[in-house]
């Protein structure tokens, strides 16, 4: 009898913990729920697909000038600023004065050349002179070479007093010793170095104004040591900002340094991004996430589609109108709108990714 005793008890047991497994599996039926016309109508069909698994880095990073697309003016005289006819940020066309500058200088430059022009004039009458006294006998072969070398020297003084006032600005200065600062091309006042009043010099090592395109921006991100393996040029990257909410610019990884800020220990890199409707500005801080493509594949259904109920995840699986069927899945990892299935699922099933949460409920009430 107490043989018997132990077989029976392990039964009981063995029945008792089927039965409560059994309460507590997820409900996984193929009971028929028909999906009508109308329904039809309001669902969607998506198919198992195998593809690379993709990661995700977040990275804090900040909007800059394209600098291939920046123009820096600096002074080329020194003078004092009379007038600045732009603030920063002003869009500028090609031409457009942006600064008037008083500059002795510039005055002397156009002092000396009509001391020039004057100085050709007179050797030029010389050097004529001297030709008509030679060709009548009056005067040496010397003297005539002599007056031609001198008016030689008057236009070679000359040219180069005008080649100066040329590469200072040419018809932009004038003789009384006022310049301007012009934008050599369209674009926006990212930087500006000066003010009415101000005293400069031809030497000064800082731009007056930095005139940038911002059609294209850089967006430079800082990548720390431990995450340097997960980005490389061309990877995919979705900019986010505080200013535009739900506003997502997708562009790639352009551009790695090669070293590390000695200060913040992290390595930058560059995406570039078509500023469209001119959005983005300089300085503005900006989420970026760095998408990786892993080499490992899994199936993959739309992130929508999983339903998550009691602590586990389930998929509503679709054979025909007749037949639906509740799988539980086992998820690896969810990357923005797309869900890694681990198991539950094989590539080719079809899954209802929209208003599945009705077929679901339907399937454990029967």
């Amino acid at each position: 009898m107490k043989r018997i005793s132990y077989p029976i008890a392990f039964i009981g047991i063995v029945v008792f913990t089927a039965c409560k497994q059994h309460e507590q599996a997820p409900a996984v039926t193929t009971k028929t729920v028909t999906v009508s016309d109308s329904m039809a109508t309001r669902i969607k069909l998506d198919t198992v697909s195998v593809s690379h698994i993709s990661s995700q880095l977040r990275l804090s990073g900040e909007v800059g000038f394209d600098e291939n697309k920046v123009i820096k003016l600096f002074p080329f005289s020194s003078g004092q600023v009379t007038e600045v006819k732009v603030s920063l940020g002003d869009k500028v066309s090609a031409g457009q004065v942006l600064a008037v500058i008083k500059s002795a200088d510039i005055a002397g430059n156009y002092s000396d050349l009509r001391q020039a022009d004057a100085d050709v004039s007179i050797a030029k009458r010389e050097m004529d002179n001297q030709q008509a006294l030679y060709e009548k006998g009056i005067s040496s072969e010397r003297e005539y070479t002599i007056a031609k070398e001198n008016y030689q020297k008057a236009l070679a003084a000359n040219a180069k007093l005008n080649d100066q006032i040329r590469i200072n600005g040419g018809g932009r200065t004038h003789a009384n010793g006022l310049y301007y600062i012009t934008a050599p091309a369209a674009g926006y006042i990212v930087e500006k170095n000066v003010n009415a009043g101000n005293y400069i010099r031809n030497d000064n090592s800082s731009s007056l104004f930095t005139v940038s395109n911002l059609s294209d921006v850089w967006v430079l991100a800082n990548v720390f040591e431990a995450d340097i393996p997960k980005v490389k040029e061309g990877y995919d990257a979705e900019v986010t900002t505080l200013a535009y909410p739900g506003k997502v610019f997708r562009a790639k990884i352009d551009k790695i340094s090669e070293v590390l800020d000695p200060m913040t220990k992290a390595m930058k890199v560059r995406i570039r991004i078509p500023n469209e409707g001119f959005l983005l500005k300089p300085e503005m801080f900006t989420t970026v996430t760095i998408l990786n493509q892993e080499a490992d594949t899994a199936v993959s259904v739309p992130s929508e589609a999983v339903i998550f109920d009691n602590s586990k995840k389930f998929v509503v699986l679709y054979h025909n109108r007749s037949r639906l069927e509740i799988r539980e899945v086992q998820v690896l990892k969810t990357v923005n709108t797309t869900a890694y299935i681990a198991s539950g699922l094989a590539k080719g099933d079809l899954v209802i990714s929209r208003n599945q949460l009705l077929f679901y409920r339907a399937l454990l009430e029967q």
